[in-house]
């Protein structure tokens, strides 16, 4: 099972996610790192996994059409060789073209001020499609290799249903989300993995929210989750460091 650190940013600041429930959400409080830096929080779970891709929800582009450009920036260029899953509240493909020119130009214009080659400096990032986010419709335009999160909240899909239900647009990645879990210490929801596992074929199956500790990894593997997007139970350290 691999674990793919998950960190939460609004404001420009690293927050700790409340079942899903995002105006609870407070600044990060960790026993990893020290503050609420997001760059620090980063490298923090960064280092703990041992993991190589970092999924980023910027809560502001989730909730209010506004990715904070700079922080984002900011994140690419601290983490060289990490892929950066980012969800920002993308409505369609273009969308999250568009935000990723906007990354570039940004971090071309940082390179040259500080002479740093951009190549050398700037993390891959993988846009991650929202079913709460998407337009109408948005799924059948997704690349084949998209990362497409199916979002629901006590069982009710979030966004267009569609998504969850027209299997012939799924792309090669699926995250399934379940907000009330997420920060919760509730237990992954593997009866939804099962569920969207059965009908994916040969896609791949991400997981999110409710993991306590390692055996509940164990469990979610069997149900047929290849990865899981972890936060809380590292910052607690309920899972050990990767050896």
């Amino acid at each position: 099972m691999q674990i793919i650190p998950v960190i939460d940013v609004l404001g420009g600041t690293a927050v700790r996610a409340i079942r899903g429930e995002r105006s609870r959400y407070r600044a990060l409080e960790s026993q990893l790192c020290s503050g609420s830096d997001p760059v620090d929080a980063a490298r923090a779970l960064l280092d703990y996994c041992g993991a190589s891709v970092l999924y980023v929800a910027d809560l502001d582009g989730i909730m209010h059409g506004a990715p904070q450009l700079d922080l984002l920036v900011r994140l690419a260029g601290a983490l060289p060789g990490i892929e950066l899953w980012l969800d920002a509240g993308f409505a369609d493909p273009h969308a999250a073209s568009a935000l990723l020119a906007s990354l570039r130009e940004c971090g071309t214009r940082s390179d040259i001020a500080s002479g740093t080659p951009s190549a050398s400096r700037n993390a891959p990032i993988t846009p991650v499609f929202g079913s709460e986010s998407l337009q109408p419709g948005a799924m059948t335009h997704l690349p084949a290799d998209a990362l497409l999160s199916l979002d629901r909240r006590h069982d009710a899909p979030l966004g267009d249903p569609r998504c969850w239900t027209d299997t012939s647009h799924w792309p090669a990645r699926l995250i399934v989300m379940t907000l009330e879990r997420v920060g919760s210490f509730d237990g992954p929801a593997l009866d939804a993995i099962a569920e969207v596992s059965e009908r994916a074929g040969q896609r791949q199956i991400i997981g999110a929210g409710g993991i306590r500790h390692a055996d509940d990894l164990q469990a979610a593997a069997t149900s047929g989750a290849t990865a899981w997007l972890v936060a809380s139970a590292l910052h607690e350290r309920r899972i050990p460091a990767a050896s």
